[in-house]
């Protein structure tokens, strides 16, 4: 059969889109399978079907909402400021010149997050402002821009005032798309947890699981010569009881008092 499969996460560039897509085609091949790259518009859904054979999705919706119907492959390791192994970490990032230099600055002000479900984006923001918060509040708005690339987008146009970036999409943005960033500064970084996992599908059977985790984590020489192009040094296998660390910074920031981003 030929399976379906995507890595959407970070094509924040055509050539980033083309080498995500060409590294899909390799490491199916390794693993002796056939395999057709799709541009899925409503990822929920297609992490769930039946033909597909690898995705990678955010540490936060596996763990709240995915666990059990996909299967963890391996995690990979990126090379930018803000990753350690397979761990990574998002860049809190405000406008040059705007009068916030620390996290205490951004009270009362706009954030901005790519979606409501993620852990780069929204749950470890929530996690660094929780001990400021009073009686539940900090930002005073919040809004939803779709995408890391959007939020960035945003501040530097200022629609928003703050956002927590994915520090490999900050990279990525920082090599394919200089201008991006122009006007911005980084405030901190946030917790590290670990980064976005490589998923398979529920139809996929664990032997061939195991074949795909075994290229990833012994790559052959065209794997590595694409993980080069995207920065990736490594792969991890990463376990439910590693990413578990995730929830454990919503409760953090729960047991503050700060349940949701507000």
């Amino acid at each position: 059969m030929t399976w379906i499969a995507a890595l959407p996460m970070y094509n924040v560039s055509e050539r980033l889109g083309r080498a995500y897509e060409d590294f899909l085609v390799a490491l199916a091949q390794e693993a002796g399978q056939e395999v057709s790259p799709q541009s899925p518009s409503d990822l929920p859904a297609f992490w769930r079907r039946r033909d597909l054979l690898l995705s990678q999705t955010c540490g936060y919706p596996y763990m709240t909402r995915l666990r059990g119907e996909v299967t963890l492959v391996a995690t990979p390791c990126y090379d930018f400021a803000g990753c350690s192994g397979s761990d990574y970490s998002s860049v809190i990032v405000v406008r040059e010149g705007a009068g916030v230099d620390v996290l205490a600055d951004a009270a009362g002000l706009v954030a901005v997050v790519n979606d409501v479900n993620s852990n780069s984006g929204m749950n470890v923001l929530r996690h660094a402002v929780a001990p400021l918060a009073q009686d539940g509040r900090f930002f005073g708005k919040v809004i939803q821009s779709g995408s890391h690339a959007a939020s960035v987008r945003m501040v530097r146009q200022g629609a928003a005032d703050i956002a927590a970036v994915d520090c490999v999409t900050w990279g990525y943005l920082a090599r394919e798309d200089p201008e991006a960033s122009i006007g911005l500064k980084a405030l901190r970084y946030s917790a590290s947890s670990p980064g976005l996992p490589l998923i398979a599908g529920a139809a996929v059977e664990q032997e061939l699981v195991l074949r795909l985790r075994g290229a990833l984590l012994r790559p052959g020489a065209r794997l590595r010569e694409l993980m080069d192009v995207l920065s990736i040094r490594g792969f991890e296998y990463r376990d439910d009881a590693d990413y578990a660390l995730i929830l454990q910074i919503q409760t953090e920031a729960e047991a503050a008092g700060y349940p949701g981003l507000a």
